[in-house]
């Protein structure tokens, strides 16, 4: 099943017991049976500056074994922190009022992951894997063991704590497994657990509706009460054709936003290369052997968060005589109830086990939320998530790794239909760029959406399908990779050779040369309102018909605060005619001697303008010049300073903006970098960049934390590449740095850089790699 690691299921309960001194002793005793018998097990790395590991290995056990031992020494504990999380395991050893780094409380946690990770799923997820990719598997756990075994007292933060356990390749498919769901299942974590029979009937029973519904998706996007999920997350992708760029190659910017804090999204710098056959360079999430944005000597990627929909609930008809039971025709069929056992600490250090009931439909898991989906006599909901029997993201991704050109690269997509929930923008070295939305998405007919779901709710991403009729399955397509989803053939794909760009919407205006429309609502939706990153790239790209290097840094690094290009001047209008309001006077003065920038120099009024920015966004009729499908590059623009009520609004939500700064103590003459910052070791260090809402291509998020507002999550991993007649050349930085560990060398370096908005030449070549080599390691199978 699972090969030699079948040796550590054996001894995990009773190792997970035993001091890490002990733990190590075993580890290494364990590898040396094992790989003595891999006569060609090997790897090579190289680090240079600011821990970038360079792994060289002969094959595919090799090279997860480099993985795995160069990511132990970085981010030992930050993986076994979610390797528990995706066990189920958090409230055994953290208790279950505490949560994850999702956010979720730990018992929710807890249930979902024991349910969603169970033995059955991990091991069918197994089986699939072609021998290459069950190869970078065990050769990562063995490498990452390998570490904890060497590891010295002090070298790792957490040693001393009784989770740090060795892991096993089970792990790491239960935490792939918990990443696919990111777009569908995990923000449905709290209504899932929270579903159970209805208990006392009565007429008040409330049964959702399209106002119900539209009434808590306009409050709130993130209503899905499923934490920090892929509903927060976002990316800007720039690729340059040879059309325009001005070297008549191509260029590539990635700049995905993630978490910042310590978790399963956490970006992992390395070069990975097995000769003849594999040469990358780029960033991973924790625990997957292979690049997930990145380039090779033939072509450049990145991704961005979709818009697309990955999951469908479905209303139950129930069976009158039981709420246990749901109807489709006549026939009555019986909700599966799983009951789920964890363990749980208390206050006191004692576990027991906790038991609790999910119940399960043939679609997915019944889900509630009070009020909106709620499980009365008469209806349930469920929810079916496409990525759930996604077995084909290794085996995409580590194809991506290999590809040699755009075409490849699409034929590899069509062809595995691996990727999650992400767009995908490339450029190759003869100056092709690419745009694909190629995820996992569920294959509905325009016929169906009509017959089975409420359209109001799928226009604002909701779909909601009848249960109750076989008509309203998924259609299967023998074109598609997976039953039941959208064949690669229907969905957006867009070749040029001056550019393509996402910024998190949809595939329409990919190229607004050239429109991506007539897709299903479920893949892309044309005719809606742009984001303000979108249209800020795309502007700059219109000042000129060529584009270089530098000019794509400057997109991030100018930090430039886009909602103010197209409101301020108004703003500023509306304070001259107020000149004589004391109050108004002082927050006009901060507005006027700001930059509209979000630079670490940049003064108070850029804080002022995003409380302001907030209540802006709710006041009505606030355009000057309103959204037109027909203009969405340059519209909304300009306050509507001819409605009274408009003008009274904004006066009243910049006044009590002010007023909340005066409140809070900030002065007038403080700059971005005194507010905005990220601790580490103690030290605050300034963060340039701003929310994504104000048009800020660099995304960076803080939330207030005492004295001044910590980055939670934005730019992430940065990569810039230019493709000449020698190759790729490489800029880039991890905003975070390398390791989530304080206690390595490699926790602050890249932060600092990221903080001077300064982007080092990533090292590709030998020539580049020898010159700046810092420390190397050859592993053997006897040891080094």
């Amino acid at each position: 099943m699972f090969g030699r690691q079948s040796i550590f299921p054996i001894l995990r309960t009773t190792i997970e017991k035993l001091p890490i001194l002990l733990i190590s002793i075993i580890i290494g005793f364990l590898i040396s049976c094992a790989v003595n018998t891999e006569k060609q097990q090997i790897a090579d790395i190289r680090w240079t500056t600011y821990g970038i590991p360079h792994i060289k290995a002969d094959n595919e056990f090799g090279l997860g074994y480099g993985i795995g031992y160069a990511y132990s020494r970085d981010n030992a504990c930050l993986l076994v922190q979610e390797i528990i999380t995706a066990n189920g395991e958090r409230s055994r050893f953290f208790g279950t009022e505490k949560t994850s780094s999702a956010q979720i409380n730990n018992l929710a946690s807890d249930l979902f992951y024991s349910w969603l990770n169970n033995d059955y799923q991990v091991d069918t997820f197994w089986q699939k894997q072609p021998e290459a990719i069950q190869q970078l598997l065990r050769g990562y756990v063995q490498g990452f063991n390998r570490y904890l075994a060497e590891a010295k007292p002090g070298d790792i933060s957490c040693q001393k704590d009784e989770w740090l356990r060795p892991i096993l390749t089970q792990d790491l498919v239960r935490l792939v497994r918990s990443l696919l769901v990111e777009g569908g299942l995990k923000q449905f974590v709290g209504p899932m657990i929270g579903a159970s029979p209805p208990q006392h009937l009565d007429s008040m029973s409330i049964r959702a509706n399209t106002s119900q519904l539209l009434a808590h998706i306009e409050f709130d996007r993130n209503w899905l009460f499923g934490g920090k999920s892929v509903s927060s997350l976002g990316s800007n992708a720039l690729a340059i054709g040879k059309a325009r760029a001005m070297n008549g190659k191509g260029l590539l910017l990635a700049n995905p936003h993630f978490p910042w804090e310590v978790g399963a999204q956490r970006f992992y710098q390395m070069h990975l290369t097995i000769p003849g056959k594999l040469d990358v360079m780029g960033a991973a999430l924790p625990g997957l052997p292979l690049i997930n944005i990145g380039f090779n000597q033939h072509i450049a990627w990145t991704h961005t968060v979709d818009t697309s929909s990955h999951f469908t609930l479905y209303r139950l008809k129930l069976d009158p005589k039981d709420p246990t039971r749901y109807l489709v025709g006549d026939e009555s069929r019986p909700l599966k109830k799983i009951t789920i056992t964890v363990s749980a600490k208390d206050n006191d250090g004692n576990v027991s086990e906790v038991k609790h009931a999910i119940y399960e439909s043939e679609y997915g898991p019944v889900v509630v939320i009070p009020g909106m989906l709620a499980w009365d006599k008469n209806t349930a909901f469920a929810l079916r998530d496409a990525n759930r029997d996604n077995t084909r993201v290794l085996s995409q991704w580590y194809s991506i790794n290999q590809v040699r050109d755009t075409k490849e690269l699409q034929r590899s997509l069509a062809q595995l239909q691996g990727i999650p929930w992400v767009n995908t923008v490339a450029v190759d070295a003869t100056g092709k760029a690419l745009y694909l939305n190629q995820s996992v998405i569920p294959f509905l007919t325009d016929n169906q959406l009509n017959t089975c779901a409420d359209p109001m709710l799928i226009k604002h991403g909701l779909v909601v399908l009848d249960g109750s009729t076989q008509q309203c399955q998924w259609i299967v397509d023998e074109r598609a990779a997976q039953p039941g989803i959208v064949p690669a053939v229907k969905l957006p794909a867009l070749v040029r050779e001056d550019y393509v760009q996402n910024s998190n919407d949809s595939a329409w205006l990919s190229n607004p040369l050239d429109p991506l429309t007539g897709f299903s609502p479920l893949v892309s939706r044309s005719d809606s309102q742009l984001g303000l990153r979108t249209r800020f790239a795309v502007s700059r790209l219109q000042e000129s018909n060529r584009t270089t290097a530098a000019d794509l840094r400057e997109l991030v690094t100018d930090n430039r605060v886009y909602l103010a290009d197209l409101i301020m001047d108004d703003l500023l209008s509306l304070c001259k005619l107020h000149r004589d309001s004391k109050d108004l006077k002082q927050a006009c003065a901060k507005l006027d001697q700001w930059d509209s920038k979000a630079n670490v120099n940049s003064g108070a009024g850029l804080l002022l303008f995003s409380e302001f920015a907030m209540g802006f966004a709710q006041i009505e009729n606030r355009w000057r010049v309103p959204f037109n499908p027909k203009n969405p590059l340059h519209t909304p623009y300009g306050i509507n300073l001819d409605n009274p009520e408009v003008v009274q609004a904004v006066v009243t939500v910049l006044r009590a903006a002010n007023d909340k700064l005066e409140n809070m103590g900030i002065p007038s003459n403080i700059h971005w970098g005194d507010i905005q910052a990220v601790v580490k070791n103690g030290r605050k260090i300034p963060i340039p960049g701003g929310y994504g809402e104000l048009g800020v291509y660099n995304v960076i998020e803080s939330e207030l934390d005492e004295d001044y507002f910590k980055v939670t999550r934005g730019s992430s991993y940065i990569q810039l590449v230019e493709f000449d007649n020698a190759g790729p050349k490489a800029w880039g930085v991890l905003a975070y740095s390398q390791s989530s560990d304080p206690l390595s060398e490699h926790f602050v370096d890249q932060t600092q850089l990221f903080s001077q908005q300064s982007w080092p030449e990533l090292p590709f070549t030998d020539v580049q790699i020898e010159s700046g080599v810092l420390k190397r390691i050859t592993l053997f199978p006897q040891g080094i």
